[in-house]
């Protein structure tokens, strides 16, 4: 900017900035409306110093934040969730969207990794279970108003039956899960918490009649305890109803792989939701047999 407040003669469009920065025009507006970029008004339109859109680039390439920005991000949002502040909580997710981090990123990366820190600090007995409650409600509602943000037009890869079993009250990282999956191009027929294995079953014959893209696995999240066991008797329901889809299983209530195929999953798909895309991807680069 220049002295004064007046903006350089040579100063750029928003879309002329977009251009330099190799993002989209609603990308480098979002910088200027949460302050990440200065900006002035001349009429209708914003203008940038090009000394300013320099200085945001060395700052941090807008596709990839800097270590200490993300993790001033996690502390920021982190205050927010455990106030209770969902407008505070939701600026916070909209300047790292802004900042260039991809939606993926922003639940994996960001949200996902501040709840985990929550937990912890839960566990550790440095904050009360009405704190860690607080702020699991106020990430509900931030994943949902972020939803759409994940569905992409276009053929899609297969579909997943993504679910909690029974008595699993944990839905978040159902949803999170379920977000990821549909930001890389699968159906997600997305069962929430708490899903008797009748249901599980019923989503899982529905999405093999056929109709649909191919299914490709069952996912089920497992985070509380007591979860391992529910899901158990969720695969025993479904090898019963003579399902054949390879069933996956994940989550923090899990230790590792061996305890996974112990509970009768086919597929061990960690405990975060890169994880799950990973197990995803590859189970649908495998060759398929033509009945399925």
């Amino acid at each position: 900017m220049a002295p004064g407040g007046e903006m350089p003669a040579e100063s750029l469009s928003l879309a002329e900035a977009a251009q330099l920065l190799g993002v989209h025009y609603m990308t480098v507006y979002r910088y200027v409306r949460t302050g990440l970029l200065p900006a002035q008004r001349a009429g209708a339109t914003w203008r940038v110093a090009p000394s300013d859109l320099a200085a945001l680039k060395a700052a941090a390439p807008p596709d990839r934040p800097a270590p200490r920005a993300r993790r001033g991000q996690r502390s920021s949002l982190e205050g927010r969730l455990l106030a209770g502040d969902e407008a505070g909580a939701w600026a916070v997710m909209e300047a790292a969207l802004a900042s260039g981090t991809s939606p993926e990123s922003l639940l994996v990366d960001l949200l996902a990794a501040t709840l985990k820190s929550v937990g912890d600090r839960w566990e550790s007995g440095e904050l009360t279970v009405a704190d860690e409650h607080r702020a699991s409600g106020v990430a509900v509602r931030l994943v949902g108003r972020l939803g759409a943000r994940f569905n992409r037009r276009g053929l899609k890869r297969g579909t997943v039956v993504l679910a909690a079993p029974a008595g699993e009250l944990h839905g978040l990282p159902v949803a999170i899960g379920a977000n990821v999956l549909r930001w890389h191009g699968y159906e997600v027929v997305e069962l929430g918490a708490d899903t008797p294995a009748s249901a599980l079953v019923a989503a899982v014959a529905a999405g093999s009649s056929g109709r649909g893209p191919a299914m490709l696995a069952v996912a089920v999240a497992c985070t509380g305890v007591g979860s391992v066991e529910a899901a158990r008797k969720a695969v025993d329901a479904l090898r019963d109803s003579g399902c054949r889809v390879p069933v996956m299983m994940g989550g923090a209530a899990l230790a590792d792989a061996q305890e996974a195929r112990r509970a009768g999953a086919d597929i061990y798909s960690g405990r975060r939701a890169d994880e799950l895309l990973a197990a995803v991807d590859e189970l649908a680069r495998r060759p398929r047999s033509p009945s399925g």
